[in-house]
């Protein structure tokens, strides 16, 4: 993606409204299986029209979903998620306020992860060659702070490169970078017997 194509978030308006856990739940389901209409989305949610609409326009507002002009019909409109670079604000320029709604986000996030991963692996448990399509891998870099950055920035590089593809056996794949510092070893005075 083009630097026009990325969106840094640090306003704690703007992250608020995207950390509300039914604008979560739409932006993931129109993540993976692309454009819906808001009764679509409420059916698939468990959530009522009303709210699924009035959510959909907070997330038009702030930028995260827009109509799809060409499938809008009448009163029935589509909606899908823009897709952007999305970046936050680091954690050491976060401020408190800022700091507790993108740590709340994050569980969140994580949470939905975890139960998409299980789903997945219910559901392509029988599914032809899909079912070795959940590769794992947990390693581990000794890496400065800017080495760290250039890590990520590849990673993204790499996304993008794989983002869209036009073969009729493509799929939408879901992909998570997660990198953090190891904590500290215990120490002896802080077992418990």
């Amino acid at each position: 993606m083009s630097d026009d194509e990325r969106r840094e978030i640090t306003e704690l308006e703007v992250l608020r409204s995207l950390a509300q856990p039914r604008r979560q739940q739409i932006i993931q389901h129109l993540t993976m299986h692309g454009p819906a209409t808001s009764a679509t989305l409420a059916r698939a949610l468990d959530l009522n029209t009303g709210a699924t609409s009035y959510h959909l326009r907070e997330l038009a507002r702030q930028g995260f979903v827009e109509e799809v002009p060409d499938q809008t019909h009448g009163r029935q409109r589509w909606w899908r998620y823009v897709k952007r670079d999305i970046r936050f604000a680091p954690r050491g320029g976060q401020d408190e306020a800022t700091r507790v709604v993108f740590d709340e986000m994050t569980r969140q996030s994580f949470a939905a992860d975890v139960e998409a991963f299980h789903r997945s692996q219910a559901e392509t448990a029988e599914d032809g060659e899909w079912v070795d399509g959940l590769p794992y891998s947990r390693g581990t870099i000794r890496v400065s702070m800017d080495q760290l950055r250039d890590f990520f920035e590849e990673y993204i590089a790499l996304l993008n490169r794989y983002a869209h593809s036009d073969r009729d056996d493509a799929r939408t794949v879901l992909t998570r970078f997660l990198a953090f510092p190891a904590p500290s070893a215990p120490t002896a005075d802080s077992d418990e017997d």
